[in-house]
């Protein structure tokens, strides 16, 4: 991790690749890392952390389902949420977005629980900041 301050539009703009968030920086540890996202991820769920997402640019929603049914958070720029451990969830973004989020290192992006992984989710760790990442599956420190 680097000890210089960290530009979000500059890291933001170091790679394309969607669903496949960057680790900027640690924060004891947890990961904090930013995400370029449009379309859908899945339905997935972390039994043992809360996920938290900062909206830096664009609109995210996140569909969520509990107890008392289902029900969507549209995060418009500047917004934050965090969606519960054991809360299933399904982040989208119709219109493409770009995101941080903040959450325990190690936790893998689709969850502890999900269906199928489609091919335009990158199921990670996070990538360090600068690195090509690998695409869908990967799963690299």
């Amino acid at each position: 991790m680097s000890n210089e301050p960290i530009a979000l539009g500059e890291a933001l703009a170091s790679f394309d690749a969607l669903w496949s968030p960057r680790i900027v920086t640690r924060v004891n540890d947890y990961d904090v890392r930013i995400a370029k996202v449009e379309g859908e991820h899945l339905w997935h769920v972390h039994d043992d952390t809360d996920e938290f997402f900062l909206v830096l640019d664009g609109e995210l929603c996140i569909s969520l389902r509990g107890p008392a049914g289902e029900r969507t958070v549209r995060l418009p720029r500047g917004s934050v949420f965090t969606v519960p451990q054991g809360t299933e969830h399904k982040p989208y973004a119709p219109t493409g977005a770009a995101i941080l989020l903040f959450e325990p290192a190690g936790t893998l992006t689709v969850g502890d629980r999900h269906d199928e992984i489609p091919d335009h989710v990158d199921a990670t760790t996070g990538h360090a900041l600068g690195s090509a990442g690998t695409g869908a599956r990967a799963t690299e420190r």
